[in-house]
């Protein structure tokens, strides 16, 4: 008893020990089997579980004692247990010896349908325990080890047996419907009845009072069929997973091998290859013929130029500082553009104009190329430069004319001034590089107006080996001599072997700081500035005149109106504006002529 309240275990009891519990006999004021007092008070015995029928190994708990036989000898006397809603009594005292035990009643309310009752035994109805039976030692305890060496109400309850049940269609749970009582069964407080075996023979049901309910849950529902819809799906998929990695593998291969047949490229149609004869590619096509590589060796030295054929005879013009290391003509190679070489024989050079002229024999098929007029050069026209640079013959490069009359001067590597050059020169932003030298600048009619001679470096003046640049190569600063003053002087060495240069007669302060060209008061050696019968002494001119004008075009230093004076022909006149005394001046004379070196 734990508060008025029966101990309901969890597990019948093993069949051994609850066949040593005796069915305990019905008190003075019984009338019947499983009644109690008027008042409430009575005993409720529990009696021994008995075996279902065909079932030997396991026990029930039912309300009524099970038949048994009539012992011939009387048992040895055992423990009594009782349980009851007052406190719990156990008894241990024997029945007197000789005195027969009453055999519990059959219970054939309960008892299975195929099995038939025991035959009465007259016994001795068992004397009603005492009130004042011995009482247990302790009370007791609901959480301690029960009899028998059974689990507590703490340990896990063991699977409970249930009959299968049909799965209702479309119902994933069956709420559970708690059994009807049997006649005449205790039932539990909360309304549980005690588990019995049910009249048809269906199997035996344990009770678990932490069941819901205690009613039987339907069996778990069976695995769903998979459909052939379902498969077809799935076959489908692996289909596209194979297909698809053997579509992967074959698109590597082809993407790494270059597919599985011959690869054949898209390329365009033959067509005609003619250019048009303005255009730079036609420029090219027809200069190139004409054009000539020269590789000069001398005084311990070598170098690379370039030069264009002028006539049919064989005369090449190029720059004086091209040749100008060679010491016979065995030091002059001349390569064409179609790749044949000649040796080659120095005609003439002046260092003033920096120009050449060598001359190749023996030479068949040789194409000069047309000279233009660089007076009708305007600046902003296209032009196409062709040389050697760094040795890369047949190099073409375009660009246009970025300025004319551009006053230069280069050279003076002998430091005496006699091996500098005064160029009124064609600017051009055509990329002119060192062996460019001596090569022709061609306008958009594949004519020469000019010859490129020199470059401005990133750190200095010059042109190529020997010039003195700190940084040669181009920067779209290239200068070039003008064709008609390169075919004036080409005409004098190819005649005389000499080139004249026009003079007026006057030496000049280079040191002085001013604007204008000074007329100097003394000349070289104390001589006269003025040379006397002169062109500038018949014109009128007087030492310390400033001249800052040459036929109309501003001078700002000695080295300009020199360039300006050796643009022209001996012989042409020229209109000088100068300063005396603070008053402006104009004088016209005529130019003389030097023999050039």
């Amino acid at each position: 008893m734990n508060n008025g309240k029966p101990n309901w275990w969890s597990r019948p009891s093993s069949t051994p020990e609850a066949a040593r519990i005796p069915s305990p006999p019905p008190a003075d004021d019984v009338t019947g089997p499983g009644a109690g007092t008027a008042d409430g008070d009575g005993d409720f015995p529990l009696p021994a579980p008995q075996p279902p029928a065909g079932d030997t190994g396991g026990t029930d708990v039912t309300d009524s004692p099970a038949p048994a036989p009539a012992p011939a000898v009387a048992p040895a006397p055992e423990p009594t247990v009782l349980l009851t809603k007052g406190e719990p009594a156990a008894s241990t005292a024997a029945p007197a010896e000789g005195t027969p035990v009453a055999p519990a009643a059959p219970d054939t309310a309960h008892a299975p349908a195929d099995t038939a009752p025991a035959p009465e035994t007259p016994s001795a109805e068992a004397p009603a325990p005492a009130r004042g039976a011995p009482q247990p030692l302790h009370a007791p305890d609901e959480y301690r080890t029960p009899p028998y060496g059974e689990p507590g109400p703490w340990a896990p309850a063991p699977p409970v047996q249930r009959p299968p049940a049909p799965v209702p269609p479309q119902q994933a749970h069956v709420p559970p419907v708690p059994p009807q009582p049997l006649q005449g069964a205790h039932t539990h407080p909360q309304g549980h009845p005690q588990a019995h075996a049910p009249a048809g023979g269906a199997p035996w049901v344990q009770y678990d009072p932490w069941g819901a309910g205690g009613a039987a849950l339907p069996p778990a529902p069976a695995p769903a069929k998979k459909s052939r819809k379902g498969l077809a799906v799935a076959g489908a998929l692996v289909f596209a997973l194979v297909t698809g990695v053997i579509g992967g593998g074959i698109g590597a291969y082809v993407e790494r091998n270059g597919g599985i047949t011959t690869v054949e490229l898209p390329q365009a149609d033959a067509e005609d290859i003619g250019r048009a004869p303005d255009s730079v590619a036609g420029i090219a096509a027809s200069a190139l013929p004409g054009v000539v590589t020269l590789h000069v060796k001398g005084n311990g030295s070598s170098g690379t130029g370039t030069g264009f054929v002028l006539d049919t005879k064989g005369h090449i013009l190029t720059n004086n500082h091209v040749v100008d290391g060679a010491a016979s003509s065995e030091d002059i190679t001349v390569t064409f553009s179609s790749g044949e070489s000649a040796r080659a024989k120095l005609i003439g050079k002046d260092t003033g104009y920096d120009l050449a002229v060598v001359q190749v024999t023996g030479v068949s098929g040789l194409k000069p190329l047309p000279l233009g007029n660089s007076d009708n050069v305007r600046v902003g026209d296209p032009v196409v430069a062709i040389g050697a640079p760094f040795d890369l013959s047949n190099t073409v490069t375009s660009g246009i004319i970025s300025a004319k009359e551009r006053p230069i001067t280069a050279g003076g590597e002998k430091g005496d001034g006699t091996d500098i050059s005064y160029v009124d020169a064609l600017q051009t932003d055509a990329p002119i590089n060192p062996g460019n030298s001596g090569g022709p600048l061609l306008d958009s009619k594949a004519r020469v107006v000019g010859i490129n001679s020199a470059i401005r470096a990133a750190g200095g003046s010059g042109e190529g080996e020997g010039a003195g640049a700190s940084q040669p190569g181009s920067i779209g600063l290239g200068f070039a001599i003008p064709i008609n003053q390169g075919k004036r002087v080409a005409e004098e060495l190819i005649n005389t072997g000499k080139a004249r240069h026009p003079v007026i007669g006057v030496s000049l302060d280079m040191q002085f700081n001013g604007d204008g060209a000074r007329v100097g008061e003394k000349g070289k050696d104390g001589s006269a500035s003025v040379t006397p019968g002169g062109p500038a002494a018949q014109a009128g001119l007087r030492p310390g005149d400033v001249i800052t004008k040459v036929d109309g075009q501003r001078v700002h230093n000695g080295e300009e109106l020199i360039v300006k004076i050796r643009a022209h022909r001996p012989g042409d006149k020229l209109e000088l504006t100068l300063t005396r005394n603070g008053k402006e001046l104009t004088k016209t004379l005529t130019l003389g002529s030097s023999q050039g070196t």
